[in-house]
């Protein structure tokens, strides 16, 4: 009985039953590979499907985006200041001090208002002032570091980057130019969300202070806007590794 089995297990062993074995499992692989295929060409001679499937797939990213977005940075964004923890540095983020016809933008006088606020009530020490300067017609760090001194604020307090092309590069800049580790950053609710999920995933320790609320009416279009930089924002982060257009030599902020 025992001699059976050993041969039994022998011939169980041998080559050809285990090339048997292993054809076996290759055409099962086979067939499975080629039901795949079937499905997938019904499905790319199915254009309609195809076309549903990808807008339904942008429209869960887009979500899922903004979602995780407002979701991850909520409990760093700040409306009164009583709350608001005290940093040495704000970063005030620009934006067009004129509207096209050539009325003052509010959201531009709300930020300026905001930050000469906090540096008032001994929140901030210091203001980085971070905007737009790719023309030299168009100055947004010039023209808001004249709106805070006309608020009090004294120019010794603070230091004006011309190259905050965009919040990545503001934030970002912050940390690489301006040695910021920690930071307030100060700007409009809406947006103050997408800044601090930047600033935290570049390594910087920062809560947002929100300027006034502009109506929905006065505000919808740059509301608007901002769901997609949020979506934005997330590619720049885990699929484009997108960084400032300008870096270059570090500045210090004296205290």
């Amino acid at each position: 009985m025992n001699d059976m089995a050993e041969e039994s297990e022998k011939t169980d062993r041998s080559p050809q039953r285990f090339l048997a074995r292993l054809l076996a499992k290759m055409n099962g692989v086979k067939a499975t590979l080629a039901r795949v295929g079937r499905g997938l060409s019904i499905t790319l001679k199915n254009p309609r499907r195809v076309m549903m499937a990808a807008c339904l797939a942008l429209i869960f990213f887009a979500l899922f985006s903004n979602l995780y977005i407002l979701g991850s940075s909520a409990s760093f964004v700040f409306h009164e200041s009583a709350a608001l923890p005290e940093n040495s540095v704000g970063l005030v983020l620009g934006t067009t001090p004129r509207l096209t016809g050539g009325a003052v933008n509010p959201h531009f006088k709300n930020r300026i208002n905001a930050a000469a606020f906090l540096y008032h009530e001994g929140k901030i020490k210091h203001l980085l002032v971070s905007g737009d300067n790719h023309l030299r017609e168009y100055n947004e760090p010039v023209a808001m570091k004249s709106a805070l001194m006309a608020e009090g604020v004294p120019e010794s307090a603070m230091t004006l980057d011309y190259a905050g092309l965009r919040t990545l590069d503001s934030v970002v800049r912050a940390r690489e130019i301006f040695g910021q580790s920690k930071l307030t950053i100060i700007t409009d609710e809406f947006h103050a969300y997408r800044a601090v999920f930047l600033s935290k995933k570049h390594g910087i320790d920062a809560v947002a202070y929100c300027s006034e609320e502009i109506p929905f009416e006065v505000s919808a279009r740059a509301r608007m806007r901002e769901y997609g930089a949020r979506i934005k924002a997330m590619l720049d982060l885990y699929v484009l590794d997108a960084q400032p257009k300008f870096l270059g030599e570090k500045i210090e902020i004296k205290l």
